[in-house]
This record gives structure tokens, sequence and C-alpha cells, in this order.
């Protein structure tokens, strides 16, 4: 009997490990999220390619690039914006690259997983930088640089949540707080959308001192041109959009 009992004990305790590692899986992947996402998530990507500015501080929009079909896939990409900015005062470009995604999807597709496989090597190693923001604001962000020959690119990269202050709120144009978790899988979790930014500069022509003083300079300023626009592309319940001073895109394709 002893033998029978330890026997069902052990089957009961592996039939709740494999219940909770299902259950975190699913909890992780967004596997049963409430199917009320998709609008929200819907509803986000619109925001961001009818709202993304053109024009921010000493930069401005020089043209639209084309988004690979393979990465936006990958990236599960709902919604995207795909520029090449040039700064008027430096002439320095800075290209910027942004996805609207699930939480699962948007932090799986990281630049040293997918930078290597275009045959670039990892030449500075990612680290964590913050980014003083022109409204007072700080930004969290990873950084690194990939290379391969005749080419090196500084990469900027950050992910962009809703504030602490709106969480309980069904508001996909609520203020956001640009944040680089060391797991963003744990950390994206609960979020109805997500917005994954990539700052990149070719320091092929540059220092790199220079290279990170125009990545900087360049989210600086397009992080709080980009909340705002965000929030005053919302409707409010009067039924009038707010007004700002930053200037979005007149039309993004979907």
């Amino acid at each position: 009997m002893k033998g029978s009992s330890s026997g069902l004990m052990t089957l009961a305790g592996a039939a709740l490990l494999v219940v909770g590692v299902t259950a975190a899986q699913g909890y992780l992947t967004e596997r049963w999220k409430d199917k009320s996402v998709s609008k929200d998530l819907d509803a986000a990507a619109t925001l961001l390619e009818a709202s993304f500015p053109e024009k921010f501080g000493s930069w401005e929009l020089e043209r639209e690039l084309e988004g690979d079909p393979k990465e936006l896939e990958r990236a599960g990409a709902v919604g995207h914006i795909s520029r090449l900015y040039r700064n008027s005062r430096t002439k320095a470009r800075v290209s910027a690259f942004v996805v609207c995604a699930r939480p699962h999807d948007a932090s799986g597709h990281t630049p040293d997983r997918c930078y290597p496989g275009a045959g670039f090597e990892i030449g500075e190693a990612e680290h964590r930088q913050k980014v003083p923001l022109s409204d007072g604001r700080e930004a969290e962000t990873f950084t690194g640089t990939f290379r391969k020959t005749g080419q090196t690119l500084r990469i900027f990269w950050t992910y962009g949540i809703r504030d602490e202050a709106s969480i309980n709120e069904e508001n996909v144009a609520a203020a956001r707080t640009w944040i680089a978790p060391h797991i963003a899988r744990i950390a994206l979790v609960g979020e109805p959308a997500v917005y994954k930014l990539y700052a990149i500069v070719d320091e092929t022509r540059l220092t790199s001192a220079q290279a990170m003083v125009e990545c900087e300079d360049f989210l600086s300023t397009l992080l709080p041109a980009f909340d705002s626009a965000v929030r005053g592309g919302a409707t409010p319940p009067g039924g009038e959009s707010a007004e700002d001073d930053v200037k979005p895109a007149d039309t993004a394709a979907r």
C-alpha cells in the first residue's frame, strides 16, 4: 500500500507541475488573452502609423524606407514605421524602425538575434543606456554595435508601454514609458500593445562618440514628440482630437 500511495503522490505532483508550467507558459505567451486585446492592438497600430512625427527638434523626415515582410512577420508587427531622418543642423542621418506588436512577439526579436543572421557580427556588446528626454523624463534603452566588412551600425532600442498612472485604464493612447528590461518577456506581460523602437545610425563615416551623440539627441526629441502625437491622435469623449504642435504623418499605409 505504501508503494501504491507513494506512486499516486508522485503522479499527482507531476501532474501539478505540468499544469503549473503550462499555465505559466500560456500566461507569458498570451495564449489565453481576452480577444478584446486584438482590438486594442489594432487601435495602437493605427495610432502609430497615423501619428508618428515627421519633424521634431532638428530632425525631419528624409524618406520612407521599405520594411522587410519576413522581418515584420518575425517581429509580429501589426503596424510599423520605417523611416530615414536627417538632422538639419549636423546633417547626420538616423533611421527609425518601430513595430506595434503583442508583448510576446515584441520581446522575442531583438538586434542581437536578427543582425548576426544578416551577416553582422556583434561589435560593442549590448548594454543599458539611460537617455534624458527633452520633456524632463528619462528613457531606458539598450545600445550596441553590429559590424560587417565596410559598415558599422550603432543601434538603440527600447520598448514603449503604458505609463504606470494609466496601467488600469483601457486606453491605447495613454502616456508611454520607455523601458529596457533585462527579461522583456516577463516585464511586458499584461500590456495590450507594445511599441518597440530602433534608432539606427551608420558609424562608417562617424566616430563612435558622434554616433552616440546623434542617436541620443534623436531619441531625446523623438520620444516626447511621439508620445504627444499619439495622445493627440486619440479621440476624447467630446469627439474632437486634441491639437498638438507636433506634425504627424498625413497618411500611413496599413
